[in-house]
């Protein structure tokens, strides 16, 4: 069974930090891509960050120099850390794994979701 569990979600004022982290069991995690994705209240779910299995990672304009993603692959754990956090930066955050075979088979898996609140 695969699971991936967020923690790490909170309340928050603007200027401040917060560490997502995502375990993930029931996949062979290092050959997954592993990605966060947000979705605010009223707008569709959007990329935020991804970091590939082979260690490449990227993250959106809006929250550039502000945002890290990195993985530890002996713990099975994907991390966020938000820094310089806004108010437009509160929604709920998804931890996602995804992996595409040579065969074109297409494996996603999401997290449940870690609500992040910035406001003072």
């Amino acid at each position: 069974q695969v699971q991936l569990v967020e923690s790490g979600g909170g309340l928050v004022q603007p200027g401040g930090s917060l560490r997502l982290s995502c375990a993930a069991s029931g996949i062979i995690f290092s050959i997954y891509n592993m990605g966060w994705y947000r979705q605010a209240p009223g707008k569709q779910r959007e990329l935020v960050a991804v970091i590939t299995s082979g260690g490449s990672a990227n993250v959106v304009d809006s929250v550039k120099g502000r945002f890290t993603i990195s993985r530890d692959n002996a713990k099975n754990m994907v991390y966020l850390q938000m820094n310089s956090l806004k108010p437009e930066d509160t929604a709920v955050y998804y931890c996602n794994a995804d992996f595409l075979s040579g065969l074109g088979q297409r494996r996603t898996y999401w997290g449940q979701g870690a609500r992040v609140t910035v406001s003072s």
